[in-house]
């Protein structure tokens, strides 16, 4: 699967379950869209307030705490507008009801492409595959068709000005059949920079950098790419 090229491209809604999800499955690629001048903008579904087994911040004040680590961490890559859906991590399923407010925030952005989590399993990558992750991408693709685009589908978000939209085309993370790889060598030191913004979840981790960049040289050679480079991978579907 050929993407589209990222000059057709105006606007990304990335819908994700957790704050930092964006940052670890697509940082260095948001990085780089924006350099470029495209508008992203996310939509964040959970506080993430179960978030942080390494943390002393008390429950009571983990979803502010990682709403406002998650804006710091969007400015490092360049993304200022970011949504947050408010439901309680840990405990999403795909329902109609959430389904209803992703169609909004895709009427809402316009984008012309999107980035979603898998709604399959990866029994190579488990921990892409947390239930909530796979809750979000399976709602988030629902949203995508056939709901975002249908007149017909939550009449009462046309009555309030959110007018249908067709996404052109979805990049799902974690997936178990990529097939698209991005090269961020480039802007891995700003994919590290978000990361690090995410105060509650990583500052434990002395091994973070090392940790991530791995991940990232594995999926690089996985892919052809020449030793030493970083890269991050997609599944590629076309919604048009």
């Amino acid at each position: 699967m050929t993407p589209l090229a990222d000059d057709e491209i105006k606007r990304i809604l990335v819908v994700m379950a957790h704050p930092d999800d964006c940052d670890f499955g697509a940082g260095g690629t948001i990085a780089q869209w924006t350099s470029k001048g495209i508008s992203v903008s996310y939509c964040i579904i959970t506080n993430g307030d179960q978030g942080g087994e390494e943390s002393d911040v008390p429950l009571e004040e983990m979803a502010n705490v990682r709403q406002k680590e998650q804006r710091d961490a969007g400015l490092a890559l360049g993304v200022k507008e970011i949504h947050f859906l408010n439901y309680r991590d840990g405990s999403l399923m795909p329902s109609i009801e959430l389904r209803k407010e992703i169609v909004r925030e895709i009427r809402r952005a316009k984008p012309d492409r999107m980035v979603i989590q898998s709604p399959e399993r990866n029994y190579e990558r488990i921990f892409a595959s947390h239930p909530d992750h796979l809750a979000a991408g399976e709602t988030a693709l629902q949203a995508v068709y056939p709901d975002a685009r249908n007149p017909y589908a939550f009449t009462d978000l046309m009555a309030a000005g959110f007018e249908p939209w067709r996404v052109k085309e979805v990049w799902i993370t974690g997936s178990p059949t990529p097939n698209h790889v991005v090269d961020i060598t480039e802007t891995f030191p700003k994919k590290m920079a978000a990361l690090r913004a995410h105060v509650s979840q990583t500052a434990h981790n002395q091994e973070l950098e090392q940790m991530v960049k791995s991940w990232g040289e594995k999926n690089a050679e996985a892919n052809g790419l020449s030793s030493g480079r970083i890269a991050e991978i997609f599944k590629v579907i076309n919604t048009d």
